[in-house]
């Protein structure tokens, strides 16, 4: 059984750092296409980054770029993604997706082309 778990939100201050995690069970996270969405109150899922499958290459959403990096870790069957300088925008709830594909597309933004989704993990950046 295909399962994603985030882990590593929480309450930061502008300006402050998080790291989330996405482990995955029952499927080998390096052999897929990994990605972040986001979701803040009454706003719609929001596309974050995607990792290629086995070290593949990634991709940011224009505000997300210089601030957050993703990565795998294969070890823990997990991808990260390192969050920096926040800001208070960057409440909502992260989660992490898997779609079946290798690689990350033109189609990577669109929630609709992932099948498996975690729970979320939530994020608020307050002073």
């Amino acid at each position: 059984q295909v399962q994603l778990v985030e882990s590593g939100g929480g309450l930061v201050q502008p300006g402050g750092s998080l790291i989330l995690s996405c482990t995955g069970s029952g499927f080998i996270l390096a052999h897929y296409s990994i990605a972040w969405f986001r979701q803040a109150p009454g706003k719609e899922r929001e596309w974050v980054s995607c990792v290629g499958g086995s070290g593949g290459p990634t991709y940011y959403a224009d505000s997300m770029k210089g601030r957050f990096t993703i990565s795998g870790d294969g070890q823990k069957n997990a991808v990260l993604l390192q969050m920096s300088s926040l800001k208070p925008e960057d409440t909502a709830v992260y989660y992490c997706a898997v779609g079946g594909h290798l690689m990350c597309s033109i189609d990577s933004a669109n929630p609709g082309a992932y099948n498996s989704w975690g729970q979320g993990t939530q994020v608020t950046v307050s002073p």
